[in-house]
């Protein structure tokens, strides 16, 4: 399974409205809409898992591509670096 990054999401956007336009390009695992950790509204992006072999496929089909208004970014999801844990300490 591949992760997609999703930007410029409309705020209005829902997981069902994502699944089903990313689900007419290949099999759709799951959607990730990110809200802001305060206020709890949206942030207009998300991830969406998807089979390895629909990647390509979603990413030229719907960047670009209008939603509510809004083009959409498409593209991998890069993992995240792993942080070497903060903290100061004594040098």
């Amino acid at each position: 399974m591949k992760k997609l990054y999703v930007g410029n999401l409309p705020f209005s956007a829902t997981e069902d409205e994502v699944t089903e336009l990313f689900g007419q390009y290949g099999t759709v695992h799951s959607v990730a809409l990110i809200n802001d950790r305060e206020t709890g509204r949206p942030r207009g992006f998300g991830f969406i898992e998807v089979d390895d072999n629909d990647l390509s496929g979603m990413i030229q089909n719907l960047d670009g591509k209008e939603m509510g208004g809004r083009a959409l970014r498409v593209n991998e999801a890069q993992d995240k670096p792993r942080g070497g844990g903060g903290g100061g300490g004594r040098w």
